[in-house]
């Protein structure tokens, strides 16, 4: 059920505080307040939820300004909520109308909010905020005289580039999975047993071996390939036979006609064990060290391990983010948990800067992956520039180029570092690379909201410099009219003293 009424930013002075001051207008939170798109949010937030049933839900405003805090502060779940109650502008922030010393709502509840809200969502707050920033320009563009097929000339600058959204797991070896598969294995068993009225003889995990055996293994410094071999042999046998035993007590609840015993998480749970081990076993017996659709995780089966090349991990676990930059907002064009070539992407993107703005850009911004054949045909067409350099030997333009277009075309191919800035705010300042989210969806979610909050930040900051360059022109206005005025005041003031002299 839906509980939203739309209202204007409350003023500070209609804040009710319990202390005799009120809230600074130069607080960061104020200031942010007023430039988020609340009601946007709000209807696309509705739009997810039933009109009718179900009791009243959270305000959209406390939802997002949660969101907001949870990722601009770094902080987890349940600190959230504490940062908020106690905080004065942080429940400005998110809309209450006074002082609240309680919760407001149950830290349990981002889960479910995380489901709700998917990266769509976040992708049409963006495209609010970079259409309300340039669309005077974009107007303007629109406006100009057009070409033959009614298309307005090009304009602006776009940038792509793809990195990886790194999930926040243990880094994953083969006999790491196994011993963690078989510890899970071996908890059902227990379960299973118990669930039993414990009939029969226990079945056999050797658990206290193997556990002394693992402790072993991952005390030695340095492990030959003979030591791996030998764990993971050990490992493979263990997980072969705890998941005969389970088959074996399941068999016995359906003999009996008894409910499945097993929750909908352990089930899933032995389903996964179940191809990973299939997997583990294909690469112990061919000696390879891959294969495909790898498990890296038992607990987020569906993390991939995605081959960078680069110099401090050259295989990155998470998912591949396919994203273009203009003006200084990201946008998510591709999201996928499997490996992929992003020269792919670059016509997607294209036609979304085109949708967006209602022209093409003048010129694209990519390393070389991006510069395939078909590419610069597309490209071509419709007179876009790409920075990379042509194909084949270089053209009688080339070797006559000046020096002025030579560091144009530096200066325009060095631009694209300003997107692996991006990255880096995002890694660094957003922990981009650490999603502690489980399941997809809400991993996806997660992903999501930084870009969106980054993209918030930099919207303010536009907003902050055109707020200080009209002051400024409003200030160089007003000294020139009082210059106009002053002036020939001065100047007859002069002639009268030359005639009174």
């Amino acid at each position: 059920m839906i509980n939203y009424i739309s209202e204007h930013q409350l003023s500070i002075e209609g804040f009710a505080t319990p202390f005799e001051t009120s809230l600074l207008p130069e607080n960061r939170w104020v200031k942010l307040a007023q430039i988020v798109p609340w009601d946007t949010f709000a209807s696309i937030y509705m739009s997810l939820m039933n009109t009718k049933l179900g009791r009243p839900g959270i305000a959209p405003r406390i939802v997002l300004g949660a969101l907001i805090i949870k990722h601009m502060e770094n902080l987890d779940d349940r600190g959230v909520i504490a940062k908020i109650q106690e905080n004065i502008y942080m429940q400005y922030f998110i809309g209450l109308k006074g002082y609240n010393p309680h919760p407001v709502f149950d830290p349990s509840l981002f889960v479910e909010i995380r489901k709700r809200i998917g990266i769509d969502s976040f992708d049409k707050l963006t495209t609010e905020l970079i259409k309300s920033s340039s669309a005077s320009s974009d107007n303007k563009q629109i406006a100009k005289k057009k070409d033959e097929d009614e298309h307005p000339p090009n304009k602006g600058k776009l940038q792509m580039d793809a990195t990886v959204a790194d999930q926040y797991i243990t880094y994953p070896t083969d006999s790491k999975l196994l011993n963690a598969s078989r510890k899970q294995l071996e908890k059902m068993i227990d379960k299973l047993y118990v669930l039993s009225g414990k009939k029969g003889t226990k079945p056999r995990t050797y658990r206290r071996k193997m556990n002394t055996a693992f402790l072993d293994y991952a005390k030695k410094k340095r492990k030959p390939n003979a030591a791996h071999r030998k764990m993971n042999r050990k490992l493979l046998e263990c997980v072969k036979r705890n998941l005969k035993h389970i088959h074996k007590q399941l068999d016995y609840f359906e003999s009996k006609g008894q409910a499945f015993p097993l929750s909908h998480r352990e089930q899933k749970l032995f389903w996964v064990i179940q191809i990973l081990y299939d997997q583990q076993k294909q690469i112990y017996d061919l000696k390879t060290k891959s294969c495909k659709d790898r498990i890296v995780s038992i607990f987020q089966p569906h993390v991939r391990p995605i081959v960078r090349g680069k110099t401090n991990a050259k295989v990155e676990f998470g998912s591949k983010l396919g994203v273009d930059l203009e003006n200084g907002f990201a946008r998510i064009n591709t999201l996928s948990w499997d490996a992929y070539n992003e020269s792919s992407d670059l016509i997607s993107q294209v036609e979304n800067y085109k949708t967006l703005h209602g022209y093409y850009p003048e010129l694209v911004q990519v390393d070389k992956i991006y510069a395939t054949r078909e590419n610069r045909a597309w490209l071509k067409q419709r007179n876009i520039r790409i920075t990379a350099p042509p194909l084949g030997r270089k053209s009688k333009e080339q070797l006559e180029e000046s020096y002025y277009e030579k560091q144009k075309r530096r200066k325009e191919a060095a631009e694209r570092n300003h997107i692996e800035g991006k990255f880096g705010q995002g890694k660094n300042g957003y922990n981009l690379n650490k999603i502690r989210a489980r399941l997809k969806n809400t991993s996806e979610s997660w992903i999501a909201t930084i870009f969106f909050i980054m993209n918030l930040i930099r919207y303010q900051k536009i907003n902050v410099f055109w707020l200080q360059t009209s002051i400024k022109i409003l200030i160089n206005t007003i000294l020139l009219a009082f210059k106009n005025i002053i002036e020939p005041l001065q100047i007859q003031n002069r002639k009268y003293d030359k005639q009174y002299v």
